[in-house]
């Protein structure tokens, strides 16, 4: 973090402008689809605004919603940080507690009914469809990434705690967002998934190196 006047501020807008643009390209895969269903369902609505319009309001919402998750994953950036400093093995158990937190939520009714919308959204684009005014777009697209976050978040959670700029990880999140979204098999893949990243997160304190915390 920055020292000096504005350094958390040049920090936060630093960590957010980044988290959006990873979130961007983690998350739009999967919500190419939903899009495309979108711009049908409006299409004989659109009152003249081109198709890019729509499409741009209604990607433009989803990321808000994981700009607004992006604040929270800054504090917990944050908090870390402070931790993790003086005492740098707390980041094992940092990193294996946020493992078993994403985990246990691959089990949980709320990640059920947030990914079932996720991969069956049909049905809330037919009724957002008949929203009016300008930023009908835009409360779509919060209303869609409002579940996304609600499905996704604890996975976001373990790349805030292994590191936010780690590749290997960001590139098997976002493999398995996309997957669970969009696989025949998806809901079964995320139990399997809940399932390894309990184990990961049982032999972490042991062996840091495999989530890439080196051991102090």
């Amino acid at each position: 973090m920055p020292a000096g006047p504005g350094g958390m501020q040049g920090a936060f807008l630093g960590f957010l402008l980044l988290w959006v643009v990873m979130m961007a390209a983690m998350m739009l895969p999967s919500v190419a689809p939903v899009a495309s269903v979108y711009l049908r369902v409006v299409r004989s609505r659109s009152h003249g605004l081109p198709a890019v319009g729509r499409i741009t309001g209604l990607v433009g919402g989803y990321l808000a919603a994981w700009a607004g998750f992006g604040v929270l994953a800054f504090v917990v950036a944050q908090v870390e940080r402070r931790l993790t400093m003086p005492h740098p093995a707390v980041a094992t158990a940092i990193a294996a507690g946020s493992l078993v937190i994403a985990g246990l939520y691959q089990f949980t009714p709320l990640k059920r009914r947030c990914l079932r919308h996720c991969r069956s959204p049909l049905g809330f684009l037919l009724h957002f469809g008949n929203y009016s005014g300008r930023l009908r777009d835009l409360r779509v697209g919060l209303y869609h990434g409002g579940y996304c976050v609600g499905c996704c978040w604890s996975l976001m959670l373990v790349l805030v705690a292994v590191g936010v700029m780690n590749m290997a990880w960001m590139v098997g999140l976002a493999g398995v967002v996309f997957l669970e979204k969009t696989w025949r098999y998806g809901r079964q893949l995320g139990l399997a998934v809940g399932v390894a990243l309990l184990a990961l997160g049982a032999l972490v304190p042991w062996h840091p190196g495999l989530v890439g915390v080196m051991a102090s």
